[in-house]
């Protein structure tokens, strides 16, 4: 491997603690002051607890517009509902990639008074082209996501992109989004080309990962997201205990971004808008 392909980490950092919804308490990794978005990605929410008081007040009705949320559940059971009559239960292992487009209010609520919840939500940036599309989902269980194992201590359930040939079955064209859950035996390493052209990051939410080779080497720890760049040839390999990490990219869109609360456009007249549109019932 060359220097000049090598992915590495061009920055690393921690998430910050906060709450949304009706007091759920989780860590910000993107979307905070010091990530504030990687485009396309505007957010990243991890949420895991063992304690129902962290959990059991869900996400009551909220809007969104003008992009997608991923949510990928690792442990427990949520509940989603919105006003166009869509509801559905996310189990561990599953995955909904919902396409709020031009506006949906909805609602995500725990389906269990004990145990663990454990998840990520990730917020997806949409094209202006798309952004007052028709919402839609794409809800697969956790047997519908592909397990590949593409080495000796490697195994990868593969959420959108592919690996060897094996492809996830979430597919959005303005993105082009890949979406890996790594799992690396203690010591094993794996090598992976990155999309060329996408942004992407890595987050470690179990044990220790070193990215990248020799002197750009970088050890990342658990709850460390690593920015990558450099090249296409992700280097992976774990510590001395089994590790788990996503890595996800994405085609960035390039355009303007105008945010505020569950809004996401590309100007502040759009924005203003989606509040009227909102206010005034037309989600």
């Amino acid at each position: 491997m060359t220097g000049d392909t090598a992915a590495r980490v061009v920055r690393n950092l921690r998430g910050m603690p906060t709450s949304d919804g009706a007091g759920v308490r989780l860590t910000r990794v993107i979307g905070t002051p010091a990530l504030p978005e990687l485009d396309p990605f505007l957010m990243l929410d991890e949420f895991g607890t063992d304690k129902p008081e962290d959990y059991l007040a869900g996400f009551p009705d909220h809007p969104h517009r003008g992009f997608e949320t991923v949510t990928y559940m690792l442990d427990g059971r949520m509940r989603h509902r919105d006003n166009h009559g869509n509801e559905g239960l996310l189990t561990p292992g599953s995955v909904q990639w919902m396409t709020a487009g031009r506006g949906l209010v909805h609602s995500e609520m725990p389906e269990q008074e004990s145990g663990r919840m454990r998840g990520f939500q990730l917020w997806v940036n949409l094209p202006a082209r798309e952004k007052m599309t028709d919402p839609r989902y794409q809800e697969f269980a956790a047997e519908r996501i592909p397990q590949v194992q593409p080495a000796q201590g490697v195994s990868i359930k593969v959420i959108a992109g592919s690996v060897g040939g094996v492809s996830g079955p979430i597919v959005q064209p303005a993105t082009d989004p890949l979406y890996l859950d790594i799992t690396l035996a203690p010591g094993s390493s794996w090598q992976y080309t990155l999309p060329a052209g996408h942004n992407a990051f890595a987050y470690v939410f179990e044990g220790g990962v070193t990215v990248g080779e020799g002197a750009n080497a970088r050890v990342l720890a658990q709850s460390e997201l690593a920015v990558l760049g450099g090249g296409s040839q992700l280097q992976l390999q774990a510590g001395p205990q089994e590790a788990r990490l996503i890595l996800v990219a994405g085609r960035p869109l390039g355009e303007p971004v105008a945010r505020h609360g569950p809004f996401v456009m590309n100007t502040r007249q759009e924005l203003m808008q989606a509040f009227v549109d909102y206010q005034e019932g037309r989600f």
